[in-house]
């Protein structure tokens, strides 16, 4: 399972943070794009933004195997830079580095097992609001707190006839929130939402590529929000990722790839050498934009040429050219 952990979690982080990786680039000004599932007073009036997020696919399996369906999120946390004399700041320099006022985030999960042929599975979402502190030295602070979540999963599984049953997942946010920016709903939001399902004793059936006598059941499955694809290794049956993004059965993280740099649409030998042409005030702007891109910089000036050269291309497959 650790190849999917790494594709969901490449899914979970995607456009977390972008090049150049800075607080002050534009891009990284409007965040959490990909799979929210939003309070539902806003999303009433933000239609397109959703309240609930359903994937249904097909399992062949008996009465009495167990599904078991992980949903995962981005839940957004405030940090807040309080400087020695009790003021909220946006910036605080403390011994020579710099702490920013930013949106970090922290993951969440919920484990539902299902038993087919039992009624269906419900679990809450429900994460109280708090504080954490973390000291600065000459008495300022690092202050990180989140907001409230409340709502539910729930999973069900339909026999549609002997050995094959439809599942359900549905993905709801029922947190009561009052406000007009999208900025501050995001904070009681269910962020990058997408759902693991394993089935260990069955076989899930593509949405993508599903064989021929299971094609129009397949077209008939409601997915809202989430794109379901097989995952793990080649023909390998028992694992799906419903994602905000479209992927293909079987996508993987190229095992060039020396670490995540939350925007998988881009070639990783472009993004880290345009880490690597930073200045030193950008750089420093990017470490202390977030701890997460902190971790890029050090990685990629840590990188040598065993590293890198790999970067730059690799055939996967040789075969012989067709000649007419």
């Amino acid at each position: 399972m650790d190849a999917v952990r790494r594709l969901a979690d490449a899914v979970l982080y995607e456009g977390y943070i972008l090049w150049p990786y800075r607080r002050s680039a534009l891009k990284n000004q409007k965040r959490w794009t990909f799979g929210g599932v939003y309070p539902p007073t806003h999303s009433a009036a933000h239609p397109d933004d959703r309240a609930a997020v359903q994937a249904q696919v097909l399992l062949e399996a008996g009465a009495g195997r167990t599904v078991e369906v992980r949903v995962r999120f981005l839940h957004v946390v405030e940090r807040r830079v309080r400087d020695s004399g009790g003021s909220f700041v946006d910036e605080l320099a403390v011994d020579g580095v710099r702490h920013l006022a930013w949106d970090e985030a922290v993951e969440r999960e919920v484990v539902v097992r299902l038993e087919l042929g039992s009624p269906p599975a419900r679990a809450p979402i429900a994460i109280a609001a708090a504080t954490e502190e973390e000291p600065l030295a000459g008495g300022g602070a690092l202050v990180r707190s989140w907001e409230r979540l409340d709502g539910h999963v729930e999973v069900a599984a339909d026999r549609v006839r002997e050995g094959l049953h439809r599942l359900t997942i549905r993905v709801a946010n029922e947190t009561p929130w009052a406000g007009e920016e999208r900025e501050h709903a995001l904070r009681q939001t269910f962020c990058s939402t997408h759902v693991v399902i394993h089935a260990p004793e069955g076989g899930l059936v593509s949405a993508t590529d599903p064989p021929d006598e299971l094609r129009d059941l397949v077209a008939a499955c409601a997915n809202d929000g989430l794109w379901p694809v097989l995952v793990g290794e080649e023909g390998d049956r028992r694992t799906m990722l419903a994602a905000p993004i479209i992927l293909e059965d079987y996508a993987q993280i190229a095992p060039e790839s020396p670490g995540d740099l939350f925007d998988s649409g881009e070639i990783d030998r472009l993004l880290i050498l345009n880490v690597l042409s930073l200045t030193e005030e950008e750089q420093e702007e990017m470490r202390a934009t977030d701890p997460r891109a902190r971790e890029i910089l050090d990685r990629c000036a840590g990188l040598g040429p065993a590293e890198l050269l790999p970067l730059h291309g690799a055939i996967r497959e040789l075969r012989p050219a067709a000649i007419e």
